[in-house]
């Protein structure tokens, strides 16, 4: 059970938005809103020379360490402002002391890419940019490892690159070089986003150091695996299938075990194989039987070796849509392997969220992060594309327990979310895992956005004097049967109606089901209207549905949150700020004063973007517009409009309880701002701890809770934000 505070939420608030006289403002504590993991890990490390010590990377939020003692998983990247570095493409704990560890990071080819350094475990970094591109949240990204430190020189590294070949430094990450004599130049830096697998890991006998090296590679056309015993001069391809290296670990023998895939994951991997090669460089098809006998389908992505233990492997499959992946232990060098995954089971208890597709947890899928203790041969781990899980032990018979080891990961998309006036503090709108009502701020949630299931809730809206009356609109990518990409509750979130919109256009075809088409609902919750290629208005609840006249093809009506009659809209082609007062039958063009000619910046980039136009809680008639790095404010239904930025120039922008917030930048400074008097004086309440990447995706005001402010992130989850006085 979920024991935490308890963030109570009242009923449904009408207080006008009272903006005081600039104060100095106060410093902020950050917190992340707990999901529990939530997005793919690419790859586990144990650190090999301290017990409790391992890192985790993901695709786009970042690196962590887990801190034995405070039980729990330590991010190591917030203070870090380079959107870029948050893609880690590999990670290596230093073979020798504990309190260094490296990590390359870059999130794709057109990005920076660096090489950084931490002596005291990640808390602080050394970043060296590079020229090799990375592709931290490209395809590919769970091969691996590409940076390998030698065990006998531990400033020696070595790395290897998707598009350049193999590199090396000498001086601790540096300065890097190409490694001249390496056989593969690699395919170059691509012209347009192509992923290219390159050399795929790096692995360095323990017992010799650098004098012998194993190379992977996981692009086409080429040997898919090299082997030197002379420090890197010569190389030698060794025998392989006929497939891609994806992941290599080897042990303390210095034998190299070597899982192959037909593609460079982590999707459409049709086929593999597992080999080992003795340290004399001899190679042998090692497969598990069964799985071919269940038709060969995926791959081997994750490898690990118990280092404790000689001769136990772990190996866990990739794409293995028909029979489920799993994962496969041998005691006996590969001679004999138990599928443990067909007695595993799973207690998702403490990170319920994991059941949000509507069906029990089953092993995981996008499985390449696969480690064993080094000093713990039960202690095993493995990552998939929502979450880790962790076993203490595996006998020899009987069930396996698995548990999400996951306190403290928070790597999730947001994309939107509101904070309505009554009901949970807040409901998000995730990328890939739906949406949430967040009843505890410090708990998992409950899966709630079922009917209709949607992977992606792109767009959610509240009635704000009945705020238990919430409608989405989103998008599904997985390969599922769908007949609503639109819903309504009237439970806060907890239940869904789905709503459908009568077939559109020539040949007529359901307009609603592209998760495009945004919907609002009126302050009272009676009326909803849909931004459709002919925008559609109901006020049954969605049993009928006539067009609105006046509002252009897919224009997002914004509802006055205290005025149930009136509606407005932005017509950003032609310059115009709309208004309905018969409860959204029909918009016409306002009079507006101390608004730009060209309104363009305010149309939305994609079904994702947050609205330009917002209505404030408890305010009739107050509405906020950005119109590109602009913000204006009206106080008397748009008729009037003043400037409200200042010198901030603002990407997002949400309400508060007598507060604007805003991200956006001043004086060369990017960051999150909060404003008490109408948007003229700004202060920045984020700090230089307090980044995460830069990769902001919408912000909001708590209505109820002054000074309350919640941020989603691309990759980070989502925080909120209080006054730490």
């Amino acid at each position: 059970m979920c024991r935490s505070r308890r963030v109570r939420a009242g009923g449904a608030l009408l207080v006008a938005l009272a903006l005081p006289a600039a104060a100095p403002t106060p410093a902020y504590r950050w917190t992340n809103v707990t999901v529990g993991a939530g997005g793919y890990a690419p790859n586990i490390v144990f650190s090999p020379v301290e017990r409790g010590l391992a890192y985790l990377r993901t695709d786009m939020g970042g690196a962590y360490r887990w801190d034995a003692q405070a039980a729990r998983w330590l991010p190591l990247q917030d203070d870090n402002a380079e959107s870029s570095y948050m893609g880690i493409e590999s990670i290596a704990p230093d073979p020798v002391d504990a309190d260094v560890v490296y990590m390359a990071a870059g999130m794709n080819a057109g990005a920076p890419a660096a090489i950084l350094r931490s002596a005291d475990r990640g808390r602080h970094w050394t970043v060296t940019p590079v020229p090799f591109a990375m592709g931290g949240n490209e395809p590919g990204r769970g091969l691996g490892e590409r940076l390998a430190i030698d065990p006998r020189d531990h400033d020696h590294l070595w790395f290897g690159s998707r598009h350049d070949g193999l590199w090396q430094s000498r001086d601790a990450g540096r300065h890097w070089a190409k490694v001249a004599g390496f056989p593969y130049a690699g395919l170059g830096r691509p012209a347009r986003r192509t992923a290219h697998g390159g050399v795929s890991f790096v692995a360095i006998d323990p017992r010799l150091g650098a004098r012998r090296i194993w190379a992977g590679i996981a692009d086409p056309g080429v040997a898919p695996l090299y082997r030197s015993d002379d420090g890197g001069a010569h190389w030698r391809a060794v025998a392989a299938p006929g497939l891609l290296a994806a992941k290599g670990v080897i042990d303390a023998r210095g034998v190299l075990w070597v899982g192959y895939g037909s593609g460079i994951g982590p999707s459409e991997v049709k086929t593999g194989a597992l080999w080992r090669y003795d340290p004399d460089g001899t190679g042998r098809d090692v497969t598990p039987p069964d799985w071919r006998d269940a038709g060969a389908e995926g791959a081997f992505f994750g490898v690990a070796v118990a280092r404790s233990a000689p001769g136990t492997v772990a190996v866990s499959t990739i794409d293995r849509y028909r029979a489920g992946d799993s994962l496969w232990l041998s005691r006996d060098d590969g001679a004999q392997w138990d599928d443990v995954g067909k007695r595993s089971r799973r207690d998702v208890s403490a990170t319920p969220f994991l059941l949000h597709e509507g069906k029990g947890a089953d092993f995981g899928h996008w499985i390449s992060g696969l480690a064993i203790d080094p000093f713990d041969a039960g202690h095993i781990a493995y990552t998939t594309g929502a979450t880790v899980y962790a076993t203490q032990r595996v006998p020899a018979r009987g069930p396996v327990d698995w548990a999400p080891w996951v306190r403290g990961i928070e790597q999730t998309a947001v994309i939107t979310l509101i904070a309505p006036t009554g009901g949970a503090p807040v409901v998000s709108g995730f990328g890939d895992l739906a949406g949430f009502v967040h009843d505890d701020l410090d708990c998992s949630p409950q899966p709630s956005f079922i009917d209709p299931y949607l992977s992606n809730t792109n767009m959610l809206d509240y009635a704000g004097r009945a705020p238990n009356v919430i409608v989405r609109s989103g998008s599904l990518y997985l390969d599922r049967p769908r007949d609503a990409s639109l819903a309504r509750s009237e439970d806060g979130g907890r239940h869904w109606t789905p709503l459908r919109l009568p077939p559109q256009g020539e040949p007529p075809a359901r307009d609603d089901l592209n998760g495009e088409a945004a919907i609002t609902v009126s302050a009272d919750g009676a009326t909803m209207i849909v931004a459709a290629r002919v925008p559609q208005r109901t006020r049954d609840g969605g049993r009928s549905w006539q067009a609105v006249r006046g509002l252009p093809p897919r224009t997002r009506a914004v509802a006055d949150k205290v005025d149930a009659a009136t509606f407005y809209a932005v017509d950003a082609a032609a310059g115009r700020l709309l208004v309905s007062h018969d409860g959204g039958a029909s918009f016409a063009p306002v009079a507006t004063q101390g608004l730009p000619r060209d309104l363009s910046a305010a149309a939305p980039r994609n079904r994702e973007s947050q609205s330009a136009l917002v209505a404030v809680p408890g305010a009739a008639g107050e509405l906020w517009l950005q119109v590109g790095t602009a913000l204006f404010h009206s106080r008397d239904a748009g008729r009037h409009f003043v400037a409200a930025n200042g010198d901030l120039a603002v990407e997002l922008f949400g309400i508060g309880k007598g507060a604007v917030y805003a991200i956006g930048s001043r004086g060369g400074v990017r960051g999150i701002w909060r404003a008490n008097d109408a948007g003229g004086a700004w202060s920045r309440i984020d700090d230089d701890a307090h980044r995460w990447g830069g990769r902001y995706r919408v912000i909001a005001g708590d209505p109820r809770r002054a000074g309350r402010v919640y941020v989603g992130t691309d990759g980070r989850g989502l925080f909120y934000g209080d006054p730490a006085g």
